[in-house]
């Protein structure tokens, strides 16, 4: 008498092949479609801040750190509409951190989707901890 923890997987069919390649095709998209996303929203702040700041001459001799209070999301997001350069720089560093959550939770999905519950386990294992991590930097 078998257990159904010890069920035979799927066998492999083309049908079976094409759902796993669609999935890893449209996952590869989105993870394509994230950095790029990611890099014209930072490229866009740097053209800004350059506008504003780009004839300024630099003082090496002394360090002046800034804290310009970006370190929460919505504090980036406020900057970012306010069309501030620094904001939406930061805005596009959080979406390009974001596009591998992205990623797991589409994972998710898809094992869900083909009844996969060992690697959907795993799957929202990677997505706690990297939530928890996000979440929890301070």
């Amino acid at each position: 008498m078998k257990s159904a923890a010890m069920q035979m997987p799927e066998p492999v069919t083309r049908k079976t092949l094409e759902r796993e390649h669609g999935l890893e095709q449209m996952i590869g998209n989105l993870l394509r479609a994230g950095v790029i996303i990611s890099a014209i929203v930072v490229l866009t702040g740097a053209v800004i801040w350059l506008a504003e700041h780009g004839t300024e001459h630099a003082d090496y001799r002394v360090f002046r750190g800034r804290s310009d209070g970006l370190t929460t999301v919505p504090a980036i997001v406020r900057d970012a509409l306010a069309l501030h350069s620094l904001g939406i720089i930061q805005l596009g560093l959080l979406l390009l951190i974001l596009t591998p959550i992205v990623r797991v939770i589409f994972s998710a999905v898809g094992f869900a989707a083909e009844r996969d519950w060992l690697y959907l386990a795993i799957t929202i294992s990677v997505l706690a901890v990297l939530l928890f991590s996000l979440l929890h930097m301070n």
